[in-house]
């Protein structure tokens, strides 16, 4: 149970600090680029990862459902979970919406990961459910994208998450914590906390910067 503590610890939790610990523990490929963002910045979003890994397609098959596996996983959703979507590179798929934001929202799913577009989002906005997405854009995947297989390791805007892996996002960004590293992450993140709390209290206080990074080791 040791690695659940940072589900405990959401409240108090930002993305600079979880990467910063990640770093200091060698894992410094955590944080997915710049171009993953929150639908809306003043919402955080915190859980566990469930994932679909998505091929590229050129025409929608006569007789298929191409949102199959979309569909399972999404109905499958636990609270705190968060379906974390593999679109690939193309920028032709924008798989998540309205519809997907509100099926996940009424089974408590913490918030929705995606290298790939969303649309809807007004809507989603007025939700107040949880997006980070790697686009904006009205594209359906039909014709262009399908799952193809879930609840396996992926690569989402270059980093690696296996189903299961924290994943914490606020207005910074998003850092995906691996499962082996989770208890020394959480161990890690109360002594900074603490730490940074002390350094910006002599900061304000007036203390000069340089005396307090040498006291402290914070910046």
């Amino acid at each position: 149970m040791a690695e659940r503590i940072l589900e405990h610890m959401q409240e108090r939790l930002f993305t600079a600090l979880l990467s910063d610990v990640l770093d200091s523990l060698g894992h410094m490929n955590q944080a997915l680029p710049s171009r993953i963002r929150p639908l809306d910045e003043g919402i955080t979003m915190a859980g566990r990862a469930r994932t679909a890994l998505y091929l590229d397609v050129y025409e929608a098959t006569p007789g298929e459902n191409p949102y199959d596996l979309e569909i399972d996983l999404v109905d499958s959703l636990a609270p705190g979970e968060i379906p974390v979507f593999a679109c690939g590179q193309s920028g032709r798929i924008a798989p998540w919406g309205e519809l997907l934001s509100t099926a996940a929202q009424v089974r408590r799913s913490a918030g929705a990961l995606m290298d790939g577009m969303v649309r809807d989002v007004r809507a989603i906005r007025a939700m107040g459910y949880p997006v980070f997405h790697g686009g904006i854009g009205p594209l359906d995947s039909k014709g262009r994208g399908k799952i193809v297989a879930v609840d396996v390791p992926v690569e989402c805007g270059g980093v690696r998450v296996h189903p299961g892996d924290f994943v914490f996002g606020d207005a910074d960004g998003v850092v995906v914590v691996p499962q082996a590293v989770e208890a020394a992450v959480a161990e890690g993140a109360e002594i900074k906390l603490r730490g940074e709390k002390e350094t910006l209290r002599e900061l304000r206080a007036g203390v000069p910067l340089r005396t307090v990074f040498e006291k402290y080791g914070i910046l």
